[in-house]
């Protein structure tokens, strides 16, 4: 079972943000439930932390870790 990373996004502000994440992160993990909260700026995912927030910087974000 994977854990679920969470990340805040402050500069995610739009559909075009959420897919761009949405994009890197099922690049990154293949298969990993994503899940993403615009109005919040949450972006939740299961698999590696480090990966993840890799995938969002190499988007073009500012992820930030949160405790689940």
């Amino acid at each position: 079972m994977s854990v679920t990373q969470l990340f805040q996004v402050e500069d995610m502000t739009c559909g075009h943000c959420e897919k761009a994440i949405t994009k890197a992160l099922n690049e990154a993990l293949p298969g990993a439930p994503v899940r993403i909260d615009l109005k919040a700026h949450e972006v939740a995912v299961e698999g590696d932390a480090a990966k993840a927030e890799e995938a969002i910087r190499e988007a073009g974000y500012t992820p930030v870790r949160k405790s689940a």
